[in-house]
């Protein structure tokens, strides 16, 4: 699976939308998960509002941000009490101020529009990129295997063509090469 791009920017006309989502998923971020999550809420936010028609123009920015969040965490086993950090859905949900109905069914709509699976590496959290399963397979001559097992020329391929994430044991702490 090649690794997407990811940007903050948005059209002009969603600007004050994304700017309303993100200092939401923003500020519960901070106060109850970390950098890291933020960060790629304002990706996913503004990945979001390049779609066309954006889904983000209808419907309460609080609903959008929980959403966000809620998609974030299905993909990063946030709801699993082993994994720090962890929350309850229900948590989550009443940080934004929305039911966990409506939370699951954002997140929902969110993971539909972007083709987000458990595992999947374009949402992966960096610091759980090593651990994650998804992000190393690739296809080598008709079989799948795992980068980290092969050599290095192979492993320098495929983060040339966006494979793989970075090269293993070649990253810094932020998780880049």
């Amino acid at each position: 699976m090649a690794k997407k791009t990811k940007s903050e920017n948005v059209p002009k006309k969603m600007q004050e939308t994304f700017a309303a989502i993100s200092s939401l998923t923003d500020a519960f971020c901070k106060e109850q998960l970390n950098e890291e999550y933020a960060q790629l809420a304002r990706y996913l936010t503004a990945a979001l509002c390049r779609k066309r028609p954006s889904p983000l123009a209808r419907g309460k920015t609080n609903s959008w941000a929980g959403g966000v969040i809620y998609a974030l965490g299905f993909v990063n086993f946030l709801f699993d009490k082993s994994q720090k950090p962890s929350l309850t859905a229900g948590g989550l949900c009443a940080g934004f101020g929305i039911s966990t109905s409506n939370g699951a069914s954002k997140s929902k709509q969110i993971r539909d529009l972007m083709d987000m699976m458990q595992f999947d590496p374009n949402w992966t959290l960096p610091s759980k990129m090593d651990d994650n399963p998804m992000a190393w397979k690739i296809m080598v001559d008709g079989f799948i295997v795992d980068v980290r097992n092969m050599p290095l020329h192979i492993q320098e391929v495929a983060y040339e063509k966006g494979f793989i994430p970075y090269i293993p044991g070649q990253k810094n702490d932020l998780g880049k090469v």
